[in-house]
């Protein structure tokens, strides 16, 4: 079946497809000998398809590894000429390419997924599909309901690239436990480089540690910073999954600053009992 070349590059493992897309643009991608354009098509099964010269190999099956990046480590293969930092291929001793998925800059740490499936990887990373990724954020101080309710609307920022200024897009952010330090559980499904720590540092609440612990309902699980692990398919299952409700919190409660609670349906009395106040407190693992 006739599929685009850029994405059949991304399911090789030759690069994600927008980096495809790219090297289609500079005429390096042939099919059956002729330079092909953005946007052809070509069959895996009859085509010979070619990079520079090399005929693709489709994988039998592709990998899919579970990581804990630590902090002070890189998610990119490519550091600046003199930065010695370690990077997450050090951890990770597979030959040939891995995408990762759900970057972290160098001061966060947690869940991270390296796969030689591009074409899964452009799915999960680009927004408009809507995969959400939640995070433990340790912050300075103890936010107020007004603030929470503005950080799960949007806040205004400026591209640091461009010095354009965007809007963050809603997502959901619960006080887990709140003091001097407060820790947040934060689910969101598009975020931009550093986009947390900024927003926290302009509702003046700077980010102490960021720790990612889900990509959609694939959890870290048992793994420590530094361990890695081959996933199942029932894991890549979980991976392709929007998180689940008990990851979407409600909504802050807007008179305590913590999370909502759900209203209670009266209940009628009978004789000196009373309802039962106690919480579920169980706690549901993945």
């Amino acid at each position: 079946m006739k599929e685009r070349v850029q994405k059949l590059m991304a399911q090789a493992g030759v690069a994600s497809r927008r980096e495809s897309e790219e090297l289609i643009k500079q005429g390096r991608v042939k099919v059956n000998g002729s330079v092909i354009h953005l946007g052809d098509q070509a069959d895996p099964a009859a085509d010979i398809i070619e990079v520079d010269g090399e005929k693709l190999a489709f994988a039998a099956r592709h990998t899919y590894i579970a990581f804990y990046k630590p902090k002070n480590v890189l998610s990119t293969d490519k550091p600046h000429a003199g930065d010695e930092r370690r990077t997450i291929y050090d951890f990770v001793p597979f030959e040939g390419r891995l995408f990762p998925i759900g970057r972290l800059d160098a001061d966060s740490e947690g869940l991270m997924v390296l796969t030689d499936d591009g074409d899964l990887a452009n799915r999960l990373a680009h927004p408009r599909y809507q995969h959400q990724k939640t995070y433990k954020v340790v912050v300075y101080g103890l936010p107020s309901a007004e603030t929470i309710q503005h950080w799960s609307k949007g806040v205004l920022l400026e591209d640091e690239e461009t010095g354009e200024r965007f809007m963050t897009a809603p997502c959901s952010v619960q006080i887990m436990d709140g003091g001097k330090e407060t820790t947040l559980r934060i689910v969101m499904s598009e975020g931009k480089k550093r986009q947390i720590r900024r927003v926290a540092s302009v509702l003046g609440h700077p980010v102490k540690s960021l720790t990612r612990t889900h990509i959609g309902r694939l959890g870290l699980g048992t793994l420590r910073p530094g361990e890695w692990h081959e996933l199942t398919p029932k894991d890549v299952e979980a991976l392709k999954a929007r998180s689940p409700e008990w990851l979407r919190p409600a909504a802050p409660d807007k008179t305590r600053g913590g999370p909502a609670r759900k209203p209670q349906t009266p209940q009628k009395p009978q004789g000196r009992s009373r309802p039962s106040n106690r919480r579920n407190t169980g706690r549901r693992k993945i």
